[in-house]
């Protein structure tokens, strides 16, 4: 449903245009290519309560003030109504520069009643009738990003949803560009990866009917022979749906965004901005508070991050490249959004991580930070043994003799979980290739180069590092930087601590080897 809210205001689009035109840097300028081409539209947005959902958002808002409408598809949950489920998401820091810039944005977002799990996306007639005839951009960003998500659901969210859209979008009459964002992972199988469509692994229609009418228990059991050689049911969906897109590339305008890992954002519209710990976010986060200390990695494999910002930035780009250009079989809209122009290692991430923790320690953190990363699995069960689960079973141990709760175990058992998930990520290198995305960046005036930053080539890593870790502190920590003198004395005193402990426990095995050996 369309929300009729003082907040959420349930005027028309052109009632919009006509008296909410805001004074603004970008209003004053003459507008760029990219601007024009966003000028009067109406959006529909999948996944707006997503991170990167959010971050389109505010940038589309931000970037295209002289936007129609934003549409923005919300799942509402049992506690939270659709109303309270949008204020909550306009509420978040990330939109405190467009509240300063735009005070009154709220009038271009439209909330909407749907779920990517339900049929025809649970949207209603009413709420379905009034996108077909307003919407002219489609941005799919919806999905579930858990690696080791039920395949059912994953196949609803992460399928389904995609071709409920495109049937949507086919009774579109003003439709300019649909952008697909799927993952540079989807065809991980392969070792050099294009950009161009590449043969599923089970055909769309087949992994439809198993869903649909297979008991679950028993297709959670068969999950693992689905799979085959991909690794999780993440990128086996997105590989499938990937060949949903491939069905209609000839008769719509639409396209594929392929953004390597996502980490926080670069420069905009807040630098260093997170809300999840996925991926190397939450390797960071545990390595920063003291408790991972080891973790399954080739440090010599090229760590493809990708700022949050700078996907963002380019998702807007794509939409505009794909509407604006004529195609052809030969250069099917296809964009692989990596790091290989300007990359980072493994090993210089992990001694970005053991510097700056030292630098800019949380006070949250529980004991000062060690990390060791090996190519070597047995190796790595070695550290997780010695350094994970025996002082793990001490400590919780201790913790039941003086009558508390023991949690160390347990923690690890997370910590364990998600390393063993990423570990087939970081032993491995992909080669990419993106020729067509550098053609776009080409493309783009100086003007739009600036405001929609997306070329990663100038993206400055020493500059950002810093930005990263302290955003983990900000908005996963929740530790102000006020905090940092006393965190840098716990710290310290914790580091003390443990290598107290270490020599300690040389000198204990040292004495039990000479009491071994020395009568030899």
């Amino acid at each position: 449903m369309i929300i009729e809210d003082s907040a959420l205001t349930s005027r028309t689009p052109t009632e919009y245009a006509l008296t909410d035109m805001e004074p603004s840097i970008e209003n004053v300028k003459k507008p760029t290519p990219i601007q024009n081409f966003y000028n009067g539209q109406s959006i529909f947005i999948t996944g707006g309560t997503g991170f990167i959902g959010k971050l389109l958002i505010e940038k589309l808002l931000r970037g295209c003030p002289d936007i129609l409408c934003i549409y923005v598809m919300i799942r509402p949950k049992k506690e939270k109504n659709l109303s309270q489920r949008m204020k909550e998401l306009i509420e978040d820091s990330l939109f405190s520069t467009l509240k300063k810039t735009q005070p009154t944005f709220l009038n271009r977002l439209v909330a909407i009643e749907g779920d990517c799990s339900l049929p025809n996306l649970g949207i209603s007639k009413t709420d379905r009738t009034t996108l077909i005839h307003e919407v002219s951009i489609i941005f799919h960003v919806a999905a579930t990003v858990r690696f080791n998500e039920k395949l059912k659901s994953a196949v609803a969210i992460n399928i389904q949803s995609l071709n409920d859209v495109i049937n949507l979008s086919k009774e579109m009459p003003k439709l300019k560009s649909f952008i697909h964002v799927s993952t540079a992972f989807a065809n991980c199988i392969h070792e050099l990866i294009e950009e161009k469509f590449y043969d599923p692994p089970m055909d769309v229609d087949q992994i439809f009917d198993l869903t649909n009418y297979m008991d679950e228990k028993l297709l959670d059991d068969i999950t693992p022979q689905l799979l085959g050689t991909y690794p999780n049911t993440y990128v086996f969906t997105k590989s499938i749906a990937e060949s949903v897109v491939r069905k209609h590339v000839d008769s719509m305008p639409i396209g594929i965004f392929r953004p390597a890992i996502v980490i926080s954002t670069y420069q905009e519209p807040i630098p260093g901005w997170i809300d999840n710990t996925y991926g190397p976010i939450g390797i960071t986060a545990n390595v920063l508070m003291g408790l991972m200390r080891t973790h399954y990695c080739d440090r010599t494999v090229k760590a493809n991050f990708v700022p949050a910002d700078l996907i963002v930035n380019g998702l807007i780009v794509s939409a505009w490249d794909i509407a604006n250009n004529r195609r052809f079989k030969k250069d099917l809209p296809i964009y692989n959004y990596v790091s290989d122009d300007n990359p980072i290692t493994y090993k210089e991430f992990v001694e970005l991580i053991i510097k700056y923790g030292e630098l800019i320690p949380s006070e949250k953190a529980i004991w000062c930070h060690s990390f060791l990363v090996t190519k070597y699995r047995l190796v790595h069960l070695f550290y997780v043994y010695f350094l994970h689960l025996l002082p793990a079973l001490i400590i919780d141990t201790i913790a039941v003799c003086v009558g508390k709760q023991p949690w160390l175990l347990q923690t690890y058992k997370r910590i364990h979980k998600m390393s063993d998930l990423l570990g087939y990520f970081s032993t491995t290198e992909w080669i990419y290739t993106n020729e067509r995305w550098n053609k776009v960046i080409a493309k783009l005036s100086p003007e739009d180069r600036e405001l929609f930053f997306c070329d990663i080539k100038d993206l400055v890593w020493g500059a950002y590092f810093p930005t990263y870790f302290l955003g983990i502190r900000k908005y996963i920590f929740k530790d102000p930087i006020e905090t940092l003198p006393q965190a840098r004395i716990k710290w310290l005193r914790s580091y003390w601590i443990y290598l107290t402990l270490k020599i300690l426990i040389a000198c204990v095995v040292l004495v039990v080897i000479w009491a071994t050996f020395g009568s030899f």
